[in-house]
């Protein structure tokens, strides 16, 4: 069975949206609500570090926003980013926004996936 990580934006789907998160995260990055993404892209794109990185692992990746998720998967009291291990129809918590709020380099995000699929917990807690 395939395993795909879920990486959810703190951020609702539409072009009116990611517009107004662009010009948010260029005037006021400090109050900016995605720290998955403040981390993981710049103003023009993700970071080919980022790219090349997730490339490389063993899982299957998939990209969401907070209100798309919800309306596919549920977890109306979700607190966002997060990032989500689905296998078949189940799909759980494996790294929390907490986890990723506590990230402040593409490094750091990286050690705290590779550490989620190398030894998965059951919290959605993981580590630094």
């Amino acid at each position: 069975m395939n395993t795909t990580f879920i990486f959810v934006y703190n951020a609702k789907s539409g072009l009116f949206n990611k517009l107004t998160g662009f010009a948010h995260k260029i005037l006021s990055p400090q109050t900016y609500a995605c720290q998955l993404c403040q981390i993981t892209h710049s103003n023009l794109g993700m970071h080919p570090e980022w790219q090349n990185f997730l490339k490389e692992l063993p899982v299957l990746i998939e990209f969401d926003y907070r209100d798309t998720f919800i309306k596919k998967h549920g977890f109306p009291e979700a607190d966002f980013p997060a990032i989500y291990q689905k296998s078949g129809r189940q799909v759980k918590l494996a790294i929390d926004a907490t986890s990723i709020r506590a990230c402040r380099t593409i490094t750091d995000l990286q050690r705290l996936v590779l550490q989620q699929i190398q030894s998965p917990t059951t919290e959605g807690q993981v580590n630094l």
